[in-house]
């Protein structure tokens, strides 16, 4: 299989940041970052276009590419059509402040909005309920969703900076949630702006794709890439490159997506969805920047688009029907079948073994035919018990291998502890579930490593456990009217607790009333550093403003002294110049590194406000996060913390 179209473009592209559309509404064309702060546009099919606006001119290198002032580093892109009425795509892009989205084709700006916490990833689509296409930006633990009229329609928290977003059916509803991929190696879910679902992962998850239904695929930071069917992993691969990019699309024309993958290595891969199996395979001799699909020949059939980080485009077509499977070449072929030769002859060699063995005579039993020992191995939530025996009969030995898995009980690194032996936590949650004390026992028994001797009297009753990782304790009291008290340190922990305990009982709402006084006091300080940097930033900005002002009233008045030639005054008015640039320069220095610390401090009031929603379940836990942002908008500390405390505004 080989690709139906090539180009060379002589722009750099930045990974991850590749996007196509018909921004005149007929005319694919093919939109990606650059480092130096620009967006080009290639578009083969119209030469020549002037443009008047400020932001597009011309590029110098070729004359079907133009190029986007954006002056700033672009940090995500997209394009895709954000209002329905104008009948042509619009391009998005995305930067630690700003999110612009704009009408190529009019050169005109439809919205330019700032973004407080950053937009590290972009998706454009329907969510849930909300009729009108949204343009969703995941920044510092918030996510935002904006109309084609620069609304703010949709808002909340996540765990921690998010990496990568998509929209897929999740629970076949027919309507569309968003998945997002976090710093804290999680994939949540989100159906609209409630969390239904999170996968764990084992690092940094950068991106992720629909494949179709409730199946989607992901990429991590350490190389590898797999596949999801809403919460169960269907398979995954781990290799020593980097995923820089990947794309949903049935390149074997048998009905179903592969998984399309764009490596560090400049290595293309087609993946069956089911399986994992490389069906397809080419190579770039760079990077692969991004994985795209549309037209771009203008031929009636979609190609899939590879982008090198150099500026490579290639284009393939699917293979034709009567091609369904592997469309690998001929020389891959012969390497799989040497490969599987090379097993044949090592298990035939290992089958010949057993025969001699057999020969020998019958196995001994008993103590001294050999020993037995365990190892523990653990993976993820999972440990194996391995026995392996040898048997040592004449000069031959035999091994045999038995394995026992067992799962790994959710907080098992919390160890039961004697009441009288640790200090109860200030902090608490309290709350009441429907449920008799037997099943909270069973839940116990689930969650937590007990010993087999244990036994929980008739509530009520309480039982301790110390943190094997920090030595902190935590208190669960348990009475007859259902109501549980739990008493930790670690918010965190509490949250984890109720939500398991809320998929266990399978609790659909519950309010909770918490108090975590420690926690709550250094978020009170974070909250007073906020309101410093806002304060430092108008100021700033506005003295940059002044001078600015200064800078023209200077340049003007230096050139009428250079027309003039009087040298002395001339010379006068650039050398205060020249000290307004060097404090315009300093200044920036400072904006910068209040900047930084603004974004460090929004990220942990964003991770507070997602803890006191964890702390609640289904209807509340929106409530509460919704309320508490509102608090912040409004700047009523007081109220954020009633919030947090009790779940309502009210006292």
């Amino acid at each position: 299989m080989v690709p139906v179209f090539t180009l060379k473009l002589r722009h750099k592209i930045s990974p991850r940041m590749v996007a196509i559309g018909r921004y005149d509404g007929t005319h694919p064309c093919l939109a990606a970052a650059t480092q130096a702060g620009k967006v080009f546009i290639h578009n083969p099919h119209t030469r020549n276009q002037h443009f008047s606006a400020s932001r597009v001119f011309q590029s110098p290198l070729e004359s079907d590419v133009s190029l986007l002032n954006i002056n700033q580093a672009v940090s995500c892109l997209t394009a895709g059509v954000l209002n329905p009425e104008l009948g042509c795509d619009t391009l998005l892009v995305g930067t630690q402040t700003n999110l612009l989205a704009y009408d190529v084709y009019n050169n005109s700006d439809l919205f330019y909005r700032e973004v407080a916490d950053g937009a590290n990833a972009i998706v454009l689509g329907t969510l849930g309920d909300i009729s009108s296409p949204l343009a969703i930006i995941g920044g510092n633990c918030a996510l935002q969703g904006f109309n084609h009229e620069g609304s703010d329609l949709f808002w909340t928290v996540t765990g921690d900076n998010v990496h990568s977003l998509a929209l897929c059916d999740f629970d076949g509803d027919g309507k569309k949630e968003l998945l997002v991929g976090s710093e804290d190696f999680d994939i949540r879910v989100f159906k609209e702006d409630e969390i239904v679902a999170e996968m764990t992962e084992t690092e940094v998850v950068t991106s992720l794709c629909p494949m179709y239904g409730s199946r989607f695929g992901y990429a991590l930071s350490n190389g590898t890439v797999g596949v999801y069917e809403k919460t169960a992993r269907y398979w995954r691969i781990k290799s020593k490159n980097h995923a820089m990019s990947i794309h949903a699309f049935d390149l074997n024309s048998d009905g179903v997506n592969e998984l399309i993958t764009g490596w560090s290595n400049g290595k293309v891969d087609a993946r069956s969805d089911r399986t994992g199996e490389v069906i397809f395979k080419d190579n770039f001799s760079s990077a692969i920047a991004g994985v795209v699909e549309g037209d771009y020949r203008m031929d009636g059939h979609i190609q899939l688009i590879c982008c090198s980080v150099d500026g490579e485009i290639r284009g393939y077509l699917p293979g034709m029907a009567e091609m369904r499977g592997n469309l690998m070449d001929t020389s891959v072929e012969q390497d799989l079948i040497r490969e599987l030769s090379q097993k044949k002859q090592n298990l035939l060699l290992e089958l010949r073994n057993y025969e001699e063995n057999t020969k020998v005579g019958p196995n001994v039993t008993g103590p001294s035919s050999g020993f037995i020992f365990w190892a523990l191995h653990f993976e993820a939530t999972f440990y194996k018990k391995q026995f392996s025996c040898v048997s040592s009969i004449g000069h031959s030995t035999q091994f045999h291998v038995f394995e026992l898995t067992r799962q790994l009980p959710r907080f098992s690194m919390y160890a039961l502890t004697s009441l009288d032996s640790a200090s109860e936590p200030v902090s608490y949650v309290n709350f009441t579930i429907a449920e008799r004390a037997q099943r909270v026992v069973v839940w116990l028994s689930q969650n937590f490593l007990l010993p087999e001797d244990t036994h929980f009297q008739n509530a009520p009753f309480q039982v301790c456990f110390t943190s094997l990782r920090n030595g902190g304790h935590l208190y669960i009291k348990i009475k007859l009217n259902g109501e549980i008290t739990i008493n930790t340190d670690d918010i965190d922990l509490a949250g984890d607790i109720i939500q398991s305990m809320a998929s266990f009982f399978a609790i659909e709402d519950l309010q909770v009333e918490a108090d975590f006084p420690v926690y709550f006091e250094e978020l009170r300080k974070v909250l007073v550093k906020v309101d410093e940097h806002h304060s430092v930033h108008q100021k700033l900005s506005a003295d940059m403003a002044d001078h600015s002002n200064l800078i023209r009233s200077l340049l003007v008045r230096a050139e009428d002294a250079r027309l003039m030639r009087d040298m002395k005054t001339m010379k006068s008015r650039y050398m205060e110049l020249y000290d307004l640039n060097r404090d315009l320069l300093n200044g920036y220095k400072i904006r910068c590194n209040n900047h930084t610390e603004l974004l460090g401090n929004l990220k942990a009031v964003n991770q507070a406000i997602q803890r006191a929603g964890r702390l609640r379940v289904g209807k509340p836990k929106n409530q509460v996060i919704t309320a508490c942002r509102d608090a912040i908008r409004s700047n009523n500390i007081n109220t954020l913390f009633r919030i947090m405390r009790g779940g309502t505004a009210s006292s």
